[in-house]
């Protein structure tokens, strides 16, 4: 019913990777998603597996068992990665594309060959340590603090919804080590066995699969050479993080719109209602059409920004547009394909079930809609 990816952009490299990616999930993630959803967590292992794949390595440096590429190859484990049906699931397996990414942009060589390799490897797990309870998307006025003691930095505050929370191995912090403002932020790899760092789990809508938590930080003492590029700059790192992840949350949108599209046109042709199947009642040909042309502009945005991206540009307000108009892309459609099943579509254990409850978390996350949309006037009126 989709258009085949574009050959302007996509090579052969790409659609070998592509099928990758969709054989990983379909038989590595998707029997196991109902279990691992209702346990509110999967395998450790799963990371090892991902490794072996070649599916961790994505976008960074070769010298620490990175693999380089191009955005388009980036854009498609986040799309192919919605066929495992769970979105709890990849968000906790991918948590290290937003927690490790600071540190290979900024870290010291000692820091990145210290904890990128393991990482990368599968053996050690990375998130993200951003939001607080006091506030979300404002990074500039956090208020967790670290104050330099000699050879460390005293740590004191807490951090709030950390994906990875309750497992990763290293966070990377945002911290205020001077006045306030964007100007006083740093960045601090903070190790999960840290004294004084105790963690506890949250319960969620969606992303069950995803361990979720509170972080709470009473004088922990991270060494100085954990500091990530150089003190009160970490607020300009943590705004090219942020542009990677809100393409990367688009193009996840786009993948769980897209399987929410295939499980309704599948249920619609097998499913009969008046004597015919359901996909020949106008009414539900209406909706799937309405799901397709949807998804087919999401994809467009998509491989625009991606092209523009690996030409150098940096186009800051139109990644913020399509953040929001996937994830919109991805609520349709979710509530179509639920509306399509009918009572199969309310019953736990069905995929459009599982992907309706976590579409909030993905216009939620990496920036809510109401902040794309400040920052987008910002840039453009």
């Amino acid at each position: 019913m989709l258009q085949a990816p574009n050959p302007r952009y996509y090579s052969a490299d790409h659609e070998a990777f592509r099928a990758t990616v969709r054989r990983f999930f379909d038989t590595e993630v998707a029997p196991h998603v109902n279990d691992w959803d209702e346990a509110e967590s999967f395998p450790r292992e799963l990371y090892r597996k991902a490794a072996d794949a070649g599916l961790l390595q994505l976008g960074f440096p070769e010298a620490y068992g990175g693999v380089p590429c191009d955005a388009f190859f980036r854009m498609i484990l986040c799309e192919e990665r919605a066929w495992g049906g769970s979105g709890g699931v990849a968000s906790g397996l991918f948590s290290h594309t937003i927690g490790a990414p600071p540190i290979a942009a900024a870290g010291s060589e000692a820091l990145k060959a210290r904890v990128l390799p393991g990482i990368l490897s599968g053996d050690k797990i990375a998130a993200l340590a951003i939001t607080e309870p006091s506030g979300g998307s404002d990074v500039a006025q956090l208020g967790t603090t670290a104050r330099r003691d000699g050879d460390v930095y005293v740590v004191n505050g807490g951090k709030l919804y950390i994906t990875s929370g309750m497992r990763a191995d290293y966070f990377t912090v945002a911290v205020r080590t001077g006045g306030p403002g964007a100007s006083g932020v740093s960045l601090l790899l903070i190790e999960g066995d840290t004294p004084g760092l105790t963690r506890t789990p949250l319960k969620k809508m969606g992303w069950w699969a995803s361990d979720t938590a509170e972080l709470f930080i009473a004088d922990c003492r991270v060494p100085a050479t954990h500091l990530i590029g150089e003190e009160g700059r970490g607020f300009a790192v943590l705004m090219r993080n942020f542009n990677h992840e809100r393409l990367a949350l688009a193009a996840a949108a786009c993948g769980y719109a897209r399987v929410c599209l295939h499980d309704a046109l599948e249920w619609a042709r097998q499913r009969r209602s008046f004597g015919q199947a359901l996909s020949e009642h106008p009414v539900i040909r209406h909706k799937l059409v309405d799901m397709a042309t949807r998804i087919e502009a999401t994809r467009s945005l998509l491989d625009d920004l991606a092209a523009r991206l690996d030409d150098g540009e940096s186009p800051v307000a139109q990644i913020a547009m399509v953040k929001n108009f996937a994830t919109q892309t991805f609520q349709f459609c979710a509530d179509q394909a639920v509306q399509i099943l009918g009572g199969m579509g309310f019953m736990r254990g069905t995929r459009v079930e599982r992907l309706y409850r976590e579409v909030k978390v993905m216009m939620i996350g990496g920036g809510a809609e109401e902040v794309m949309k400040d920052l987008i006037a910002k840039r453009l009126i």
